[in-house]
């Protein structure tokens, strides 16, 4: 397994995202129920092992989810927009008997698993009821880009399932469209100028180039139907 401290994306100058230290890439399809709703992902297609490599992030490659210099041809203005706050300085709390749903929107990648059996922010009123609860940490803990955290009242702790350090090329059927790239188990994220962004558990970075949260994905995948 990769060791999650030198585990990294670097992103480049209007460039591509340089990983390094052998990290896994596979591609990550997000699986619907009868009524279309997000309920499982599907992994499958490992790439072979590499200790190094570049991501597209202009969206123009012909060797995608790998750079072939398009960003270039193009002239992809890469220019990162995010936040650099923490997360839990992004998040609002919504409350609820027996857990919190910590929301930070703006990193919405619109995987849409928060949205079955009546929406995570209703789910958290009645946390207090098991089968309630289980689905509601199951639907938090789904969100690709950590947007949505539940939160354990009594311990003070977010309730995480633990992710191999690996990355999912993500692909969405439902939407006809290719996803962002899904950085799990605490891939570190670091801005061309050297900033080292939180650390977290499930991070989405951009890779149709069109995001206005750089180098984070925003969604726009979907609404512009993202080729691969």
């Amino acid at each position: 397994m990769p060791d999650p401290t030198t585990a990294r994306v670097t992103v480049s100058k209007d460039g591509p995202y340089m990983v390094t230290g052998e990290v896994p890439l596979s591609k990550q399809t997000i699986g619907v129920d009868a009524e279309g709703g997000s309920e499982t992902w599907v992994e499958s297609d490992p790439y072979p092992p590499r200790r190094a490599y570049a991501l597209c992030r202009c969206g123009a490659s012909a060797t995608k989810p790998f750079c072939d210099g398009s960003h270039t041809r193009i002239g992809f203005d890469g220019a990162e927009t995010a936040s650099r706050a923490p997360y839990l300085d992004q998040a609002k709390v919504l409350d609820g008997p027996v857990l919190e749903l910590m929301d930070a929107e703006g990193l919405c990648a619109f995987a849409r698993y928060c949205d079955p059996h009546g929406q995570v922010w209703s789910q958290v009123e009645a946390t207090d009821d098991p089968e309630v609860r289980a689905n509601f940490v199951r639907q938090v803990n789904a969100c690709p880009s950590g947007r949505l955290v539940a939160w354990d009242k009594a311990t003070g702790a977010p309730v995480e399932t633990p992710l191999p350090v690996s990355i999912g090329v993500v692909e969405d059927p439902a939407q006809d469209c290719g996803g962002p790239l899904w950085l799990r188990g605490g891939v570190a994220v670091v801005s061309e100028d050297g900033f080292e962004y939180e650390v977290r558990n499930r991070v989405t970075l951009c890779r149709c180039g069109q995001s206005s949260n750089k180098p984070f994905c925003d969604g726009t995948h979907a609404s512009i139907k993202f080729k691969v």
